[in-house]
Formats: C-alpha cells, structure tokens, sequence
C-alpha cells in the first residue's frame, strides 16, 4: 500500500479523474481531496478537507493535511478573472508556492505538480518539442505566464529539497464530457449556447494561420498523474497529449463545416473586443498565447512512465461536444451542469 495521497484542486476536470483513478488503485489505501468548497461527490476511498490557497493563512493548515500523505498531487489552479491578473496570481503562484513549502515542511516524499504544454516557449512549425524544450511561456497571457513562472519556483525548490521527488507533468488541453459546461463558461462565457457544437449548424470554420494544438482525454492524464504519484522512478517533466493535433482540417470534417481561411490578426481583434466588453472569458493574450504552442513528444512519458493514451484526440472532442450539447457536468461547484440554448 502507498498510503494517503492529497490531491489539491480536487473537484475540477483533471481532479474528479485524478481522485477517482487513486480511488480505485488497490495500491491507495486514502485519497484527501482538498478544495476551496466541498462537493456533494464522496467516492469510496476519499476524504475531503477544504482549503482556499490564496490566503496566506492556509499555510499551516495545509503543512497539517499533508502530514504523513506519501504524495502530494497538485492541480488547484483559478482560470478566471482574466481581467484581474493579481487574482489569479494570489491562486495560481502564491497557493502554489505555499503548496511547494507545505510539501518540504510535512516531510512528503514526492510531489506531483500540474504544469501545462502552456509552459512552454513557441516552438517549431516543423516537429514535435521534447521536455528539454525551454519554459518561458507567453509573457502577455496570464495563463502560460504563471505557468512558466512555477517552472521556475520547482527549479528552486528541487535544489533545495532534494529529498522531495517531484514530478512536473505537462499535459495537452484535457476535455471530458463532465467537464464541458465548465469549460464552456471559462473560455466561452455563461450564456455560450451549446447547441453551436451540433455538427451541421455552422456551416465553416475558421482556419485560422498557426492554429494546431493538441488535446488528450482528462481520463488519460489523470493515470499519468497516478503512474507519477505511485511510482519512485518518476522524476521531472512529462510531456502529455494524444494524436492527431487538430486544426481546422480535423475539426471541419468532425463538425461537417468547410474551413474557411480567416487572418490571425483579424479573429484577435474580434476576440479583443468580446473580452474587453467582458462578453467573453477568454483573452486576447491566451489567443496569442495559442498560436504559439509547440506540438508536444510524449516519448519520456511512454518510456518511463509506461503510459499512453487510450483514446484518441478527435474522439476526445467528439465526446465533450456532446457534452456541450447536453449542458454535462459532474457533482462538484466547479463541475456542475447547465444547459445554454
């Protein structure tokens, strides 16, 4: 038995999948799921504890939660507000660094961190990026900005607590069905209808110059994290995705739309303008952000970690447009259901 693994950021997209495949590993004996507010989910194996990283008062108590865990997997991250960058730095790196140091002073064996491909510099057109790849980010987008910057902070914290193994995991964008109503109202706005995911209603979509990102299924990731969380031998970064990366060739035949040719600078004005009358969520920066995403090589992570993906990536989008259309969700706060339209 591995004992207790915590689990911040337990009640999002990765966290649901994350906690429910340690649930079920016969190798867990406890699952502590920690998050800001507590969800009417309790699967079996599970305890949950509540904590909002932000505050510099949930320090010791997090040092308290992590006492005898033998692995800290740590998810909680805050996508919004994008118009109030402090925010989500108070969530995203200060939570984190709090987390970082709540690991070294609870004597944790191993701890598994969530970065994101968003971590990454831009990369070639022309191939897929290892791990070696620098992490600089996207300065202007929050997002990969705070990412970039906790690559930094692990740097530190790894030389300085070199009994702490930690293992960074750089996943694709994650998508499941339960995660679709979320997912809608971070990137696309509360009032985004679903309906605009029904294959036929629209009759293109943008092809936009430079737009090529992958995905992988939540599901998958999360058993890359439980693989990291459970195994001594994982150490350092993993890159995680799933083929083919989509672009608007994929997505055309997959929504029965013809791709139309649209100009990069065109479709960030519009984006622009949505965000700054605050119709929609998403930023121009994470756009610009976007564009600039290397294609990601998942070989470290088949070789070490002996994991793969079992679905493929327009599988994955196919599943979270019915989701979409069905207003899914899932029963936590950040999960829940809602149908639009």
């Amino acid at each position: 038995m591995s004992g207790r693994i915590v689990v911040t950021g337990a009640t999002g997209n990765v966290g649901t999948s994350v906690v429910r495949v340690l649930a079920e590993d016969p190798a867990v004996s406890l699952v502590t799921g920690v998050a800001r507010r507590l969800p009417e989910w309790r699967p079996e194996g599970t305890e949950w504890r509540t904590a909002d990283l932000a505050r510099e008062e949930s320090a010791p108590a997090l040092v308290e939660m992590f006492r005898g865990a033998d692995a800290v997997v740590h998810l909680a991250w805050a996508f919004q507000p994008t118009h109030d960058p402090v925010t989500t730095w108070r969530t995203n790196v200060l939570g984190s660094l709090r987390v970082f140091e709540a690991v070294a002073a609870a004597g944790v064996p191993a701890l598994v961190h969530a970065s994101s491909v968003g971590a990454y510099s831009p990369g070639p057109e022309d191939r897929e990026v290892d791990e070696s790849w620098p992490t600089h980010g996207w300065p202007d987008a929050a997002y990969t900005r705070e990412k970039s910057y906790l690559e930094r902070a692990l740097d530190a914290f790894e030389r300085q607590h070199p009994q702490v193994r930690v293992a960074r995991m750089r996943p694709a964008f994650c998508f499941k069905k339960e995660s679709a109503s979320e997912q809608r109202r971070i990137f696309g706005g509360t009032f985004l209808p679903g309906a605009v995911a029904r294959p036929g209603l629209l009759p293109v979509v943008p092809d936009i110059p430079g737009l090529r990102v992958q995905a992988l299924h939540t599901d998958d990731a999360a058993d890359a994290y439980r693989i990291a969380a459970l195994s001594p031998d994982a150490r350092g970064a993993f890159n995680l995705a799933a083929g083919p990366p989509l672009d608007a060739r994929v997505l055309g035949r997959m929504f029965d739309a013809r791709p139309v040719r649209v100009p990069a600078g065109a479709v960030r004005a519009a984006v622009a303008a949505a965000w700054r009358m605050r119709l929609l969520p998403a930023s121009p920066h994470l756009f610009d952000a976007v564009l600039r995403l290397p294609l990601m090589d998942t070989r470290r992570a088949r070789d070490v970690l002996g994991w793969r993906p079992t679905r493929d990536a327009e599988s994955v989008i196919e599943e979270f447009v019915r989701g979409m259309r069905e207003g899914a969700g899932a029963a936590t706060p950040p999960l829940r259901g809602r149908l639009v339209g």
